[in-house]
């Protein structure tokens, strides 16, 4: 092991179980049996094989259950929520694993409710009820961890959009020794049905993930704009039909405009790309096919359309799409292939059957693109970070 690796370590282990004095690839490590500040249970607790302890002070509750999601799926638990034990002091506790390095979205379903672990300080939010992550550390730091290398900037803006006729967020990274001298091409990164614009950086790590390509020389100095493309109440009766035209007025009115005038830009269609998981990955067809005139690449992530030739008439009847296409990707994680939420059968279909219905149309155009599927999981953050660190970044620009 390299010596400066071996402090980077060193320093990792002295600060996990969530004390947030670094940014540390192994917070769930108990190596020094204290628990976070503020409450008095231990949970998550990670041990150095992958074994996850999740722990529930509830002496009224009933019942305490590993809710459907992510690790859950990690688990194994295939058959419905996993239940927890209740001792005589009323701890509830699971123990699962051994887990493969990976950070695990989770949630507990006491007495019916689904709940964050109130132990666990990594928690999320959207508009979808809160939950937390659980991060199971490698030996060495993964590819979406912090490592000793330069590191980008991300700044959040706040601008007016005449658009939604609101304040809304953008997020904006800027690579290791941005110069304003130079002129840079530009990633629009898109979250998905529920995620605010700041879900790529705090759990896709978007940041990181590009500071470690860009040290490794595998990815181009970019700017990466993450906007939020929520433009339409996720349960407003006429989301998908207001959604897509709704979003193309922000990004052609303000997203794209802001990031050109407030940057050092290349502006033009060649230096840009839209790419966008889940709800941001149909922005990206619905939407950005209709853009060429302002984007020339594309990443689709979990996401696709087996009616993609309808809504996309002018992209496919046109001669000339072919030639206007720097690169194009279509991109699963290897368990998407039942619908979402769990059902058996679904009107639209799996992700991945949608996804296919879109290579499909795109190569009967003879449309050049490629297709992936990898990382090891299903409609979930371990699957984007994979896409994001193993195609898209370091295909752009290339």
């Amino acid at each position: 092991m390299r010596p400066i690796l071996a402090v980077f370590l060193a320093a990792l282990s002295a600060a996990a179980q969530q004390a947030h004095v670094n940014l540390d690839a192994a917070p769930h490590r108990n190596t020094e049996n204290l628990a976070p500040y503020g409450t008095q249970v231990v949970s998550p607790d990670v041990d150095a094989a992958g074994r996850i302890t999740l722990r529930l002070r509830a002496p009224q509750a009933t019942s305490v259950l590993l809710a459907p999601g992510p690790l859950l799926n990690a688990i194994g638990g295939a058959k419905g929520p996993l239940p927890f034990t209740k001792d005589a002091q009323g701890l509830w506790t699971l123990t699962a694993g051994p887990l493969k390095p990976n950070i695990y979205v989770y949630s507990l379903l006491v007495d019916g409710v689904r709940v964050a672990d109130p132990s666990n300080t990594l928690a999320g939010f959207g508009n979808q009820p809160p939950f937390s992550e659980v991060v199971v550390a490698g030996e060495t730091p993964a590819y979406y961890d912090p490592k000793p290398v330069p590191h980008g900037a991300v700044t959040r803006h706040i601008y007016h959009s005449n658009v939604t006729n609101g304040e809304r967020e953008m997020f904006v990274y800027t690579p290791p020794g941005y110069d304003r001298s130079k002129k840079y091409p530009v990633l629009y990164l898109l979250g998905g049905s529920g995620e605010l614009a700041s879900g790529w950086m705090l759990y896709g790590r978007a940041n990181l993930i590009l500071d470690n390509l860009i040290a490794e020389g595998k990815a181009k100095p970019m700017i990466v704009a993450m906007p939020n493309n929520q433009v339409i109440h996720r349960s407003h009766p006429k989301h998908v039909e207001l959604t897509f035209k709704t979003f193309e007025a922000e990004l052609r009115q303000h997203i794209v405009p802001f990031v050109d005038k407030n940057y050092s830009t290349r502006a033009d269609r060649k230096n840009r790309a839209l790419s966008g998981l889940s709800m941001g990955g149909r922005h990206t067809q619905q939407v950005g096919f209709n853009c060429l005139d302002l984007f020339s690449s594309f990443a689709v992530l979990s996401a696709g359309d087996a009616e993609a030739e309808k809504s996309n008439a002018a992209f496919f009847a046109s001669k000339d799409t072919a030639k206007k296409i720097d690169y194009l990707l279509i991109a699963i994680g290897d368990n998407e292939e039942q619908p979402l939420g769990g059902a058996t059968s679904g009107p639209r279909g799996s992700v991945a059957e949608r996804s296919r219905a879109l290579g499909a149309a795109l190569k009967s155009h003879g449309i050049p693109h490629e297709f992936y599927k990898g990382g090891g999981g299903a409609h979930d953050w371990g699957t984007w970070r994979h896409l994001l660190h193993e195609k898209v970044l370091p295909s752009l620009w290339k």
